[in-house]
């Protein structure tokens, strides 16, 4: 193990999502402002309170996967998947010609924040139909939040740490935060890392319907995801996948890769206050950002950029405001935010490796995502959200947010690479 902070750079990215099933698709969906929410296709939603979702669309998993294995994963798994190819290709590197050192020293730490929920749904109605028996030997390993991790290991023959860390919407981050810290520390030299979730399901539906958690603007899907909005009336249901290839910089530089970003901070925290609902003043998220500037060694000032977790909620969208002001003061108010899940929806465990992907490309591209949606303004939520439209601005350290239920906290910071 190093016995020195080891600088951490990526150098891949893999994405799926409800407004692109690539990083260059998604990426330019959210400059130009575009919205991935429509009425459910999945399945028939007439009967539910919220009938619309932010769905992947379009979605081939036989541009990375062949045919039986396609019908044997839970969709979440596929994307996982799909993501890591991305991730992989992107990275410039071929797992076929790595020796088995470089092998044994990189990992897989990727998660999700309910795993399999279509194959559970699915396998418990051939139960409920035809007994025990008929059940599929495969349920139990489909479904199971790490199968993600465990695959995407075998696939590549990655043979470093792997797991899957669960921390409900904050997964996202946990398990780039994870990854981060083993190649910091010295226990591997490169990760693949993220979070996927294939939460538009009939029970995911009907759970968070049942919480009153989600928005039932049922006349106007595509404007339902409205974060800071005055009339914000609860968040849109998404899924997809996030991938990050992370590596030791010198081991980068070695093979010459190119370099989008650096990794130089993680933040963790509990609210240790209610299951569901977010502490209203804001003191885990508090913490866990002090937490991250303090490890990556940050001042205010230096942040030009923040996406916010920012789920169109009531409580939530005032509770992270005001942590914002607590942490950074003054500057809180000179620097941009946004939410890009007012264009995503909320992609669950999937939503902090997303969200890491859109503050990274915000620093290589000097250019704000915005929030959209916004009509009225809130006197709660008075910072700048970059509402409506994308905003050019150098940005060299930008921060992204993601908090879960259960009161997990967590947030990481990335700043424009330099020699």
């Amino acid at each position: 193990m190093s016995q020195h902070k080891r600088r951490v750079v990526i150098t891949g990215m893999g994405a799926v999502t409800p407004i692109g099933n690539t990083v260059d698709e998604y990426w330019n969906a959210l400059i130009e402002g575009k919205s991935g929410a429509a009425e459910i296709t999945h399945f028939d939603a007439s009967k539910f309170d919220t009938r619309f979702a932010c769905e992947v669309k379009n979605f081939d998993p036989l541009l990375y996967i062949d045919r039986k294995m396609a019908r044997r994963l839970d969709p979440y798994c596929q994307y996982a998947l799909a993501s890591a190819a991305q991730a992989v290709e992107d990275a410039g590197i071929d797992p076929e010609k790595m020796t088995q050192d470089e092998k044994d020293k990189t990992g897989v730490v990727y998660g999700s924040g309910m795993g399999g929920m279509n194959i559970y749904h699915e396998q418990t109605g051939i139960y409920i139909k035809d007994g025990p028996h008929r059940v599929s030997p495969f349920f139990v390993p489909m479904i199971i939040p790490d199968i993600a991790a465990g695959f995407i290991s075998m696939r590549y023959g990655f043979r470093g740490p792997n797991y899957c860390v669960v921390s409900a919407c904050a997964t996202g981050n946990n398990n780039i935060g994870d990854a981060f810290l083993l190649i910091r520390n010295g226990y591997v030299d490169a990760m693949m890392t993220g979070g996927s979730e294939t939460g538009v399901t009939e029970m995911g539906l009907a759970g968070f319907n049942a919480m009153k958690a989600l928005s039932t603007r049922n006349d106007s899907p595509q404007t339902a995801s409205r974060p800071f909005d005055a009339t914000r009336d609860g968040f849109v249901l998404g899924e997809g996948a996030g991938a990050l290839y992370i590596e030791e910089l010198e081991r980068a530089k070695n093979r010459g890769a190119k370099i989008y970003a650096e990794l130089v901070g993680i933040g963790f925290s509990a609210d240790a206050h209610h299951m569901t609902a977010p502490e209203p003043e804001g003191r885990g998220a508090i913490l866990a950002m002090n937490m991250l500037m303090r490890d990556a060694q940050l001042k205010p000032e230096d942040v030009d950029y923040l996406n916010m977790h920012g789920t169109s909620t009531p409580l939530g969208d005032v509770g992270e405001t005001k942590a914002i002001k607590a942490v950074f003061g003054d500057h809180a108010y000179k620097m941009n935010l946004s939410s890009t899940k007012s264009m995503t929806g909320h992609m669950l465990g999937a939503a902090g490796a997303a969200e890491a992907i859109a503050t990274i490309l915000a620093i290589k591209n000097d250019t704000i995502p915005p929030t959209i949606n916004f009509e009225h303004r809130d006197e709660a939520c008075d910072l700048n959200y970059t509402f409506n439209t994308a905003e050019k601005r150098t940005i060299n350290v930008g921060v992204s947010n993601a908090f879960g239920f259960g009161g997990h906290n967590t947030t990481v910071a990335f700043r424009k690479y330099e020699e």
